[in-house]
């Protein structure tokens, strides 16, 4: 389902956010950080307001993006967003080339920061089993006192959440991967699911038991509040008002809850989710390439930032293998 583009008045920017949306299917978010990363550089360059107005793309030159960079710089951001500023300005002219309506490209070669190296935050698999058991344990004791109706609407929300946290685990799967999910893209016979990844990319995600498990128990609370169409291949993750998608900021906002329920850190996302599900495979022994393909990742070197060891594997290698241990 295409995502509703931020509103401006510049028809070069616009054919751009379209781009990315249809033909690139990234998801709302990755929309609206290009619109904000490309109207922030718009004020800074020539006090424009995109939502207002447009501008003369091809007046920018590398003396005007440089500018554009020690502007930020002053600014103290941190490392990462200024590569992501400039990675966006980058992109947005990489497109303009193709599409001829630009003859140059004034970011390219220019670096925002070298990006730190940061390992990524995981769970650990015991953190991981606290959380899968926290939402159905968090609705089921909010709901204690109340009426049987908000006891149904409670249950209904911690099994469809335990299926959506166990779908995310098993498979490695982004957050919009996950809530885009349509009935047809599950087999729960081949205990796999059919992904629609970042640039239409197509991969199968494998479902472990305890996601069939939970597809199965959350399945008949499902067919109480979906839409008669959707019953056999409608979005596999709806909300109870409308019977509709669930929308990730609905999923983000419960998954707090469930964080606090389970006494695990308020820094975790769903996304750390499958950060954890790819260092708990590298750790068990699966190869990286296999990896890879799991997580959708078109670069191995993309996928090599879960390689590191965790304090937990190094300490089993160790105690194996050194004569002192």
């Amino acid at each position: 389902m295409p995502n509703a583009l931020p509103e401006t008045e510049d028809p070069i920017l616009l054919s751009f956010l379209k781009y990315i949306n249809y033909e690139k299917n990234s998801s709302a978010h990755t929309i609206n950080s290009y619109f904000l990363d490309i109207s922030q550089f718009a004020k800074i360059a020539f006090e424009a307001n995109l939502a207002e107005s447009k501008i003369d793309w091809q007046k920018v030159d590398q003396t005007t993006a440089r500018l554009y960079i020690a502007s930020l710089q002053e600014l103290k951001l941190s490392k990462s967003s200024l590569m992501r500023k400039t990675s966006s300005l980058r992109s947005f002219y990489k497109y303009l080339l193709r599409e001829g309506l630009a003859s140059n490209n004034p970011f390219a070669g220019l670096k925002g920061a070298r990006k730190e190296k940061k390992l990524p935050q995981v769970m650990s698999v015991n953190e991981v089993d606290q959380l899968l058991c926290s939402p159905l344990d968090y609705w089921t004791k909010l709901n204690q006192n109340n009426s049987a109706d908000r006891k149904a609407a409670g249950q209904f929300a911690g099994l469809r959440d335990t299926a959506i946290l166990e779908v995310i685990y098993s498979g490695g799967l982004r957050i919009n991967e996950t809530l885009s999910l349509k009935m047809a893209d599950l087999d729960l016979i081949a205990k796999t699911a059919k992904i629609l990844g970042k640039g239409n990319k197509q991969r199968f995600s494998i479902l472990g038991a305890p996601t069939i498990r939970a597809l199965k128990a959350y399945y008949p609370f499902r067919e109480q509040h979906c839409k008669l169409a959707d019953l056999k291949d409608g979005p596999v993750f709806i909300n109870q008002r409308d019977g509709g998608r669930l929308t990730s900021r609905s999923l983000q906002r419960n998954f707090k809850n469930y964080l606090t329920h389970a006494g695990l850190s308020p820094e975790l996302t769903p996304h750390k989710l499958r950060h954890s599900f790819a260092t708990h495979l590298l750790d068990a022994g699966a190869d990286l390439r296999s990896v890879q393909e799991m997580l959708g990742h078109s670069s191995l070197s993309t996928t090599q930032i879960y390689t590191h060891i965790t304090p937990e594997r190094l300490l089993e290698v160790y105690s194996k293998a050194h004569p002192h241990a």
